[in-house]
């Protein structure tokens, strides 16, 4: 398949509102391209690159390069470019980035070099999700989006999904079944304002600790013991301590979901950067486990030998409370999430110990707490209303101090945020960006608002004056080498524009950091 097929239904599903369109958009493309691309067509309508990060910044891309006449670059030739790319390192690595860049960029025509630029960026949005993916491909191959769903929850993997069904059709779905071994998608949670709304929403629930650790999904055969993240990587290797926990339970063939949180001397658990960065962690990894040891929690089962209606070991039709029946006679308290059970949503007592619930989880330092249906099953990859997830929310007043220009419906607007706080000299500090949150009418003011503060502009982004404050929501701060204040904002959103405000009324760096030190965010 030409990269300019993909790059046009890139476009037109960005620019198209309708959820029904865009799945025929992609049902079109899927039905164009050979089952061995679907995988790459998936994974770049979503913005994702197999190869993951690059090493490519702006510095690499801000030099442009005469695009080709006429189409030629193909999606396979595009990613055997991004694999060199990920391959270059050592001695003049960025010269040789710059080359291999140039030599993309000149293949490639006008519209391709544009996606190119956005898929290089992270600035690929134009809403083709995977939900949406997943319709598409089920509607180009004339199967059941229902069916095509359970095998990827199954498999873990729309991409192998999706190429086995263009090959063979309908039939292979069937094949696809819950192992011990293959890591099938977390099941997610939306959120709740409160306790009470999040309990009445769900019914009879058990109320669990919300841990801010490291989502993880461990998988025993035997001696065999496999430790997956929330995006199914096999990071076995990185947590000895893990493995250890997890091999003195006394099953020989299970399933659990659960997360990774380290405590400090005090029992308080660690901030999740200092956790993530010790997941992460490829090298010395004894060393690292002796520094930062790790914790198992462990809150869902999803198979066991013998378990399920029919023996198989498959947990994930049964009812919430039967599975967490089963995960407390596998798991010792010790491993398990703290919970209570609310059985009477209409009960004022049950209500007010699930509150109390919350407030002693923040106290010991956690985030907040999850609900979940005890009648609901557990819904591999989907975010349900069956699980709903309640914490407090954080909000600052921040400066924008740039802004970039958007893609797709974006295009002609400026989106992503560059947004800071105040320092004790009257000058700003970055804390990070962020687009979400946005409306399209809170874009269209910002745009003209930030228009008549702009002071320069490349093309990419545009440098404004400190003068709009925005009203930020946020989950918390992390290390960050990035910005000058050492940390950053994570998983912000705007709440709203503040021209109420001047620059002068937004929150201090100090203020943020000592809110920080204070256990807040």
């Amino acid at each position: 398949m030409l990269l300019a097929r993909l790059a046009e239904a890139s476009r037109q599903i960005a620019a198209e509102p309708s959820r029904t369109a865009k799945i025929a958009s992609l049902a079109s493309l899927f039905s164009d391209a050979r089952p061995e691309e679907a995988a790459l067509v998936i994974s770049y309508l979503a913005g994702r690159l197999p190869q993951g990060r690059l090493g490519v910044g702006w510095s690499v891309l801000k030099d442009r390069v005469p695009p080709s006449g006429q189409p030629a670059l193909t999606v396979e030739a595009a990613d055997a470019a991004f694999t060199a790319l990920a391959e270059v390192s050592g001695a003049g690595a960025q010269a040789e980035r710059k080359r291999l860049v140039r030599e993309l960029m000149g293949a490639a025509t006008a519209s391709e070099q544009e996606f190119l630029l956005r898929l290089l960026t992270g600035e690929v949005r134009q809403g083709a999700l995977d939900a949406i993916a997943l319709e598409g491909v089920a509607k180009a191959a004339g199967a059941s989006a229902a069916d095509v769903r359970r095998a990827v929850m199954l498999e873990g993997s729309l991409a192998r999904v999706a190429g086995a069904l263009l090959a063979e059709g309908s039939e292979v779905l069937a094949s696809f079944r819950l192992r011990v071994g293959n890591p099938v998608q977390p099941m997610l949670a939306h959120t709740a304002s409160s306790v009470a709304d999040a309990v009445r929403a769900v019914g009879a629930c058990g109320v669990e600790e919300k841990l801010d650790g490291v989502r993880i999904q461990v998988h025993r055969s035997g001696g065999d013991i496999r430790v997956y993240t929330r995006s199914l990587d096999d990071i076995t290797g990185r947590l000895p301590d893990v493995v250890a926990s997890v091999s003195a339970l006394p099953g020989d063939r299970f399933i659990l979901d659960g997360e990774v949180i380290a405590l400090g001397s005090d029992g308080r658990p660690l901030p999740f950067q200092e956790i993530a960065s010790r997941v992460g962690s490829r090298a010395d990894v004894a060393a690292a486990t002796a520094a930062v040891p790790l914790s198992p929690v462990f809150f869902d089962l999803l198979a066991i030998r013998g378990g399920g209606a029919d023996g198989a070991g498959d947990l994930l039709g049964l009812p919430g409370r039967e599975r967490h029946a089963a995960l407390a006679r596998l798991v010792p308290e010790s491993m398990r999430v703290r919970r209570c059970v609310v059985e009477d949503p209409d009960s004022e007592v049950q209500l007010r110990t699930a509150e109390a619930f919350l407030a002693a989880t923040l106290d010991r330092g956690h985030e907040g707490v999850m609900v979940k249906a005890l009648d609901a099953p557990y819904v591999a990859g989907r975010r349900g209303r069956s699980w709903l997830k309640v914490k407090p929310v954080h909000t600052l007043d921040l400066v924008v101090l740039a802004v970039e220009w958007g893609h797709g419906r974006r295009t002609g607007l400026l989106s992503n945020l560059h947004l800071g706080a105040r320092t004790a000299d009257g000058t700003f500090v970055m804390l990070g960006k962020t687009f979400k949150g946005l409306t399209d009418a809170m874009l269209r003011w910002q745009t003209d608002r930030l228009s008549e503060l702009a002071v320069s502009d490349d093309g990419f982004t545009v440098r404004v004056r400190p003068g709009l404050v925005v009203e930020i929501a946020y989950d918390g701060l992390q290390r960050s080498t990035r910005y000058p204040a050492g940390v950053a904002l994570r998983f912000a959103r705007v709440v709203r524009h503040r021209p109420d405000k001047s620059a002068a009324d937004a929150d201090t760096i100090e203020n943020v950091l000592a809110s920080a030190a204070g256990g807040a965010p």
